[in-house]
């Protein structure tokens, strides 16, 4: 494990990995209702959750987030599923490893809590570094090679979860954040100010994901570059969802996502998905633009064999 996770440091500042899609609004395509715990179909519906994966490793992902966002005691409380957090983190696990094997790295994925921290709601930070650490904990022990905190908009709450992380375990942690249109944090938190925190903090990569289509989010990461020294990470939604005929349709397709890859990577960025709204097929989109991108890039930067006396 320690080899492996060593191994993808190195890699990152030297490529960029093609990371999966969506899954929540992907399940909800199969029929699952929204209002449905998607995390407690790891032990319901696993064969489901693996349909997901499989779909994102042939499209071309290289890492693979488990289906565990909302896997915390707060938010599967009210579903009545507190007590299974561990069952349900590991059994995410479980399947993304089943459906990724040597093909793609496992990421834990570990969203906000559902509560707000004080003095802005009733959570107190011990309460939320404890339910950081057992979700966290419980994905360590299954055997993920990441942690990726995602789709945050409280810059005290990622704080706390950066801090349980590192308590727990020593795997990379990939710490993102959620933003509106202006590029800043739903709590109003500028990209400048939240780069030099996470930075701080001690994030092995920082980025955004979610709420906002690639332009705003390639905006956002402009602004960033220049003020961190660890690699970014970019997760868009395929734009805001549009209601047509009472349902949410994603504008961007496929090719309109990748078409921002190269500029992305310019910017810095090592790790490339999608969120909310896109589907293997806007993976397998952007894993050819990285491709096409990368290849000559790497050519030049090859080692020349040694030359040999005839």
């Amino acid at each position: 494990m320690k080899k492996r996770v060593n191994r993808f440091l190195e890699e990152l500042q030297e490529r960029v990995f093609v990371c999966d899609g969506a899954m929540g609004t992907v399940l909800y395509t199969k029929g699952i209702f929204i209002n449905r715990c998607l995390e407690e179909l790891n032990l319901s519906m696993p064969s489901l959750v693996k349909e997901v994966h499989e779909a994102y490793v042939t499209a071309g992902a290289e890492i693979l987030e488990t289906n565990t966002f909302g896997a915390n005691a707060f938010r599967l409380a009210p579903h009545g599923l507190a007590e299974k957090c561990r069952e349900i983190n590991q059994a995410g696990v479980r399947l993304a490893r089943q459906c990724g094997g040597e093909a793609a790295l496992v990421a834990g994925a570990v969203g906000p809590l559902g509560v707000r921290l004080e003095p802005l709601g009733p959570c107190s930070p011990e309460s939320a570094a404890e339910a950081f650490r057992e979700q966290i904990q419980a994905l360590a022990e299954a055997g993920v090679d990441l942690i990726f905190l995602e789709t945050f908009y409280d810059l005290d709450e990622i704080h706390q979860a950066i801090a349980a992380a590192k308590g727990v375990c020593d795997l990379p942690v990939i710490a993102q954040v959620t933003i509106d249109d202006d590029g800043n944090m739903l709590s109003g938190t500028s990209p400048e100010k939240f780069t030099e925190k996470l930075t701080e903090w001690g994030a092995d990569g920082i980025g955004c994901n979610c709420s906002v289509g690639p332009k705003v989010m390639l905006d956002t990461i402009r602004r960033m570059a220049p003020l961190g020294d660890r690699p970014f990470s970019a997760q868009p939604n395929a734009g805001l969802p549009v209601n047509v005929g009472g349902r949410n349709i994603y504008p961007y397709s496929p090719e309109s996502m990748a078409s921002y890859a190269q500029r992305f990577i310019q910017s810095g960025v090592k790790l490339l998905g999608g969120c909310c709204g896109t589907t293997p097929e806007h993976i397998r989109a952007i894993r050819d633009a990285v491709r096409a991108v990368e290849a000559p890039r790497l050519k030049r930067t090859a080692p020349r064999p040694a030359h040999v006396d005839s």
